[in-house]
């Protein structure tokens, strides 16, 4: 067993939150550090994350497969839900799994300020890797987080709408009102917040300066990783206000690019939707209005001591941003990636 399995084993029976709604990022950060290279370094990092694990939530009812809309969305049932996926795997191949339940949680993507998805995404990532007991069950552990904390954001408008290019789509999200409480309460902002509809419904494309502009599910990877590009980059001017609530504009869009592979062709669509949704929502709730005045640095390190700078801080939300920037810039060179995930490991500092 090698040491991200050790890893998943060992925390296999704490819950997904702690202090009664902050996310268990450990197993989303160990992923990364076996991902990149560091798993050597997987258990001393959970060594220094386990004042932050509470114990697994246990059952309240059992719950079936035919009344599993009811529990939707209902945090007390964390327990019922994992108990729930734990069966599910057992009894069926992984991938059946998510195929079925991938568009039942998408509308709720939002879950757990976006953490249910993202750990899903890693989960389906080492999956892809090697297929194994603990890669399976964290998989399940993910999708009951995704499963507990369900919640729908508010809906985009029917359109049409102009394309746009992913940065200048996310320069057009408009800001939540009032900034003074959690995600949740600035996520409810948004079926009032004029120019939301339009924004939410208007998926953004590269290539629009050119005319082309790519639609239809083969077009779906392309796009994702446009809208990835793009968050991170503007993390690196507009991070400095909220650095790690805005990691998710980025971290969430990327996951279910990652989960692309392992679903049906037919639900790709709205799976773009749904990401692009939770960047701009994420961009609406902790977005500042104007950019920090300096501009981004040339980066002068490459990718893996990028990535280095952020296993060094040991801050979960730094780890992962690297790990997505690095996704990104393997698929287009773009050193201004790197100068982001700098600046982010810089602003987000230590745990």
């Amino acid at each position: 067993m090698d040491q991200l399995d050790e890893a998943l084993q060992r925390i296999r029976h704490f819950g997904p939150e702690r202090d009664g709604w902050l996310s268990n990022h450990a197993p989303m950060a160990v992923e990364a550090l076996a991902r990149h290279g560091h798993a050597a370094v997987v258990h001393r990092w959970l060594d220094g994350y386990a004042d932050r694990l509470e114990e697994r939530p246990r059952g309240i009812e059992p719950i079936t497969a035919d009344e599993w809309r009811d529990p939707l969305g209902d945090p007390v049932r964390t327990g019922d839900w994992l108990n729930y996926f734990d069966r599910e795997l057992a009894d069926e191949p992984w991938r059946q799994v998510l195929a079925r339940w991938w568009p039942r949680l998408l509308p709720g993507i939002a879950a757990g300020a976006t953490h249910g998805v993202i750990r899903v995404g890693h989960a389906v990532r080492a999956l892809l890797d090697e297929e194994t007991v603990p890669r399976v069950g964290e998989l399940g552990q993910g999708l009951a987080y995704w499963a507990a904390r369900w919640q729908p954001l508010a809906p985009p408008g029917a359109g049409p709408y102009p394309a746009i290019d992913p940065r200048a789509a996310l320069d057009a999200v408009p800001r939540v009102p009032d900034q003074r409480f959690g995600i949740r309460a600035r996520l409810a902002q948004l079926a009032d917040l004029p120019g939301w509809r339009a924004v939410a419904g208007a998926v953004p494309c590269r290539g629009v300066d050119s005319g082309e502009v790519a639609d239809g599910p083969a077009a779906v990877p392309a796009r994702l990783a446009g809208i990835v590009h793009a968050a991170v980059t503007r993390h690196g001017t507009h991070g400095y206000a909220k650095p790690v609530m805005l990691v998710h504009a980025a971290t969430a869009p990327n996951a279910v690019l990652r989960t692309l592979p392992v679903l049906p062709r037919e639900i790709w669509p709205a799976s773009l939707a749904a990401g692009w949704a939770a960047t701009a929502a994420v961009t609406a709730a902790y977005a500042p209005a104007v950019g920090e005045p300096r501009p981004l640095p040339v980066a002068e390190r490459d990718a893996a001591e990028v990535m280095l700078l952020a296993v060094a801080s040991a801050g979960p939300h730094a780890i992962k941003f690297a790990d997505t920037a690095l996704d990104a810039y393997a698929g287009t060179g773009d050193a201004a990636l790197l100068a982001a995930a700098v600046r982010a490991t810089e602003q987000i500092g230590p745990w």
